[in-house]
C-alpha cells in the first residue's frame, strides 16, 4: 500500500492468516499486518483509540461470534469506518455472500485460491491495487 497504514486482517483460521501473512511477505508488503479472530475483535481494536485505522481491511466472512455481513452491517454505519475500505477474502463461492457483501458497500471479493501461487498473486493484486487507489482523509 502507499501508506504506512496498518492492514487489518480479520480472520479466524491461523493456517489462512499465516498464509495471508507469508504471501504479503514475499511480495514485500512493508505495512504492518494486524491479525484479529472474528468480527468482535475487529470492532474493539478499530474502537480503539491506541490503534491506528488501517488502510485497508482483508475480511473473511464465516467466523465465530461475529461473522463478516454482521460485522460489515455495524461498520457500513459508522461515520469513520465505513471510509476505511473492506475486500472480502473468503472461501465462500456463494452468490448470497457475494450480493450482501457488495450491498454493503465492500470495495472487492476475492475467493481464497487453494494453490499458494495463485494466493500469492491476488494478494499481490489487493496490494497494487491500493497502492495505486488515493484513500479519503481520515476524519
Amino acid at each position: 500500500m502507499q501508506n504506512n497504514k496498518p492492514i487489518l486482517l480479520v480472520e479466524d483460521d491461523q493456517v489462512d492468516a499465516m498464509t495471508v501473512r507469508r504471501a504479503m511477505m514475499d511480495i514485500k508488503v512493508t505495512n504492518p499486518l494486524d491479525v484479529v479472530e472474528n468480527g468482535e475483535q475487529a470492532l474493539a481494536y478499530l474502537r480503539d483509540p491506541g490503534n491506528r485505522l488501517p488502510g485497508l481491511i482483508l475480511l473473511d466472512l464465516n467466523m465465530p461470534r461475529m461473522g463478516g455481513i454482521e460485522f460489515l452491517k455495524i461498520v457500513k454505519r459508522d461515520v469513520i469506518l465505513r471510509r476505511v475500505p473492506v475486500v472480502i477474502l473468503t472461501t465462500s463461492s456463494e452468490e448470497r455472500d457475494r450480493i450482501d457483501a457488495y450491498d454493503l458497500g465492500v470495495a472487492g471479493y476475492i475467493v481464497k485460491p487453494v494453490d499458494y501461487l495463485k494466493f500469492v498473486e491476488a494478494v499481490r493484486t489487493i496490494d497494487l491495487y491500493w497502492t495505486l487507489c488515493e484513500l479519503p482523509p481520515e476524519i
